[in-house]
């Protein structure tokens, strides 16, 4: 954030130059030459907090993700700012909060990232410095033109389908027409494993990939670093669709917990009505794939979305051996995060993008194999954001953080150096279609502050200047203690021993739209 303290990078950076670089010595010649870290960023879609079971899931098992985050720092309070697939993307290529980048979801906000400004993602500042570098998976934010050609000229190796992939993307997409492997995670993983890999094992990859593919599929330089972004569509409901009903498909999306059914937790007092005013959101505003009131249905979507969390933990545990084959794990640092959560019947909703914590939480791993035996295993408290991604890679590979950037390092976090850090999170709801109110919210660790404004005069618009320019009064506000209230069920706009605190956040959110915009 702008109203937060840049020094403390470029402190990061620093140090990370003049002391960190003896570090990073791994067996790779016979002349045991100095090299940067490597980087893979992994990102999942509507991944819940809870949905792991480091984080309390009683039916899904995610053995490899728990350990990612046992050797390196877990979040607790890690928000997507703007909970949705789009915009959440376009934060992390901007590491800008979406009223200042203007990223929006639909075509009404001219969903296109400029050049410049992708010239200044964390991506192309890895390319910038020396890295190899590769774009995999889900994209669903243009670059510039509907060609997205500086993602497909500026990054080496780019292979990915636009908008949802479906379960099996080597029958929906063309572009993975080539992959041996026909569904989601495991094509994936084949994707990466063919430019992470050198020799003629994946030569297949290469040869048969789609003609308007061969320019984007560049060869990882082994002389180089490498850089890489995995980007799911899964656990995303919509992507499911016949998960586990092809005889090629892996046993487990079909078999896996058919014993643990009655584990698979409701929220209490299911089926429970949308706890919203109509004027704000209501049930006919929920898409069909999103509604909840139907028990037999969400329990078998719960089923198969915690068969894909298992596929991603998978997913995980074969890029981590994959990566000590190739004699670089002990090189690689990894991070991992989803784009937003998703409601499951909470509140009475389903989908995500309205504030409650449940669209807002997510789950963010940071691993190092550099980091000091006292910070592997911490799992801290701090509020984060998935903007503060980008700028925790740059530093945490001693390149300077662009100052377009909004996000900070999370470094000095993990490092437990004294550093100034923000006291709340600003989110925000700028989706306007489907019925979706258009909202904006301050998080602290104590207190959750809501207000949304009219979805009727909203509609087909994209106004995400809107309170700056007008300070237009909302319909509708809630507040939260989420100490006391952390399921956000009882709204205290209108309990009087709570006015001062109303006050309070009122006046904070009015600050945080200004200095964000």
């Amino acid at each position: 954030m702008k109203h937060l303290i840049k020094t403390t990078a470029l402190i990061s950076i620093t140090t990370i130059i003049i002391l960190g670089c003896a570090s990073f010595v791994i067996k790779t010649d016979e002349n045991d030459r100095k090299k940067k870290p490597n980087v893979i960023f992994v990102f999942t879609d509507d991944q819940r907090f809870n949905s792991l079971g480091i984080t309390g899931d009683p039916v899904t098992e995610t053995p490899h993700i728990d350990q990612l985050a046992q050797e390196g720092v877990f979040f607790n309070q890690a928000f997507i700012t703007s909970p949705i697939c789009g915009p959440s993307r376009a934060n992390i290529f901007t590491s800008q909060w979406e009223r200042k980048n203007q990223i929006g979801f639909t075509n009404v906000s001219h969903n296109f990232i400029s050049e410049v400004i992708f010239n200044n993602s964390w991506q192309m500042q890895m390319k910038n410095a020396g890295y190899s570098t590769a774009f995999i998976g889900k994209h669903h934010t243009k670059i510039a033109d509907r060609n997205d050609s500086p993602l497909n000229k500026g990054i080496d190796f780019t292979y990915y389908g636009n908008g949802h992939l479906g379960f099996y993307p080597a029958k929906k997409h063309k572009e993975f027409s080539n992959l041996k492997n026909k569904t989601q995670v495991e094509g994936l993983f084949e994707a990466t494993e063919a430019f992470l890999k050198q020799g003629h094992e994946t030569d297949y990859f290469f040869e048969n990939a789609d003609s308007s593919l061969k320019d984007r599929l560049k060869r990882r330089d082994p002389n180089k670093p490498f850089s890489v972004w995995v980007n799911f569509n899964l656990p995303h409901a919509s992507s499911i669709g016949g998960m586990g009903t092809q005889p090629t498909d892996p046993l487990f999306y079909s078999t896996l917990y058919e014993d643990k059914k009655q584990d698979i937790e409701l929220p209490e007092g299911y089926p429970v009505p949308i706890s919203l005013p109509e004027e704000v959101y209501a049930t006919a505003d929920l898409m069909k794939y999103y509604v909840t009131s139907n028990k037999a249905k969400l329990l078998d979507e719960k089923l198969k979305m915690d068969r894909a969390v298992y596929a991603i933990d998978q997913f995980m545990g074969n890029l981590r051996k994959l990566l000590k084959d190739i004699d670089e794990d002990e090189n690689t640092i990894i991070v991992f995060c989803s784009d937003n959560g998703l409601f499951l019947g909470e509140h009475g909703l389903g989908g995500k993008t309205i504030l409650y914590d449940e669209s807002v939480h997510v789950p963010l791993i940071v691993y190092s194999p550099f980091f000091k035996n006292t910070e592997k295993g911490k799992r801290l408290d701090h509020l984060v954001v998935g903007q503060d991604i980008p700028a925790t890679i740059l530093d945490m590979c001693g390149i300077a953080i662009p100052e377009t950037y909004q996000g900070e390092s999370m470094l000095p976090l993990i490092e437990n150096r004294s550093t100034e850090w923000r006291e709340e999170v600003f989110l925000e709801n700028l989706f306007t279609d489907q019925g979706y109110p258009r909202q904006e919210g301050v998080r602290s660790k104590q207190y959750k502050y809501i207000r949304s404004f009219s979805k009727e005069n909203d509609r087909n618009k994209y106004i995400p200047g809107q309170t700056v320019e007008t300070d237009e009064e909302p319909i509708y506000e809630e507040l939260f203690d989420i100490i006391k209230d952390p399921k956000e069920q009882n709204n205290l706009v209108g309990n009087k021993d709570y006015s001062e605190v109303l006050k309070g956040y009122r006046q904070k959110c009015k600050i945080l739209v200004s200095e964000l915009n």
